[in-house]
């Protein structure tokens, strides 16, 4: 290998991210920016019959229609309750548009490709939604000079699709 093909590579291996990370409950998930349309304050959506408890219903996005879930639900949780900075994180999804409910969105970060870990491999009933975990610097409460580390969940957005359900309720 030439230097520059080495070079490359290191800078393929160094990539960056912006990753939007959200609270639910007490655990931090993240998502690539690149998949994030908007962030919506919350707003009842209008319910459909016969889909998953999760599915909270559809809302109007500049005339599109958009089903919302409960990312709590989904990942098997108690439902969120809601408060004023509950929010929708309205996200593309192999081209269609989906919104989560999310407790609140706690930041944008960069993240270096390589330091993503793979999820850690254990039994669950349907494949796994969290596709690497992160770990980056977090203000504490007490002071905006002191940063502590958190583990962050990313998510495979993919794998969290509710389409197919809207699919089958149309």
């Amino acid at each position: 290998m030439t230097a520059a093909s080495v070079q490359a590579t290191e800078a393929v291996d160094d990539a960056e991210r912006k990753i939007v990370t959200f609270l639910l409950g007490k655990q931090t998930f993240g998502i690539d920016m690149s998949a994030l349309i908007e962030i919506r304050e919350w707003e009842d959506p209008t319910p459909l019959p016969s889909v998953p408890a999760y599915i909270k219903g559809v809302t109007n996005l500049r005339g599109h229609v958009v089903p919302v879930v409960g990312l709590a639900e989904r990942l098997g949780w108690e439902p969120s309750v809601l408060h004023a900075r509950s929010c929708i994180l309205v996200v593309n999804i192999g081209g269609k548009h989906a919104g989560f409910l999310v407790d609140e969105v706690a930041d944008i970060v960069s993240v270096a490709d390589s330091a993503i870990q793979p999820a850690p491999e254990v039994e669950v009933t349907e494949t796994s939604v969290i596709r690497g975990l992160v770990e980056i610097g977090q203000r504490s409460q007490d002071s905006s000079d002191n940063k502590h580390q958190i583990m962050v969940s990313l998510l495979d957005l993919e794998k969290l699709s509710p389409t197919r359900h809207l699919d089958l309720a149309a």
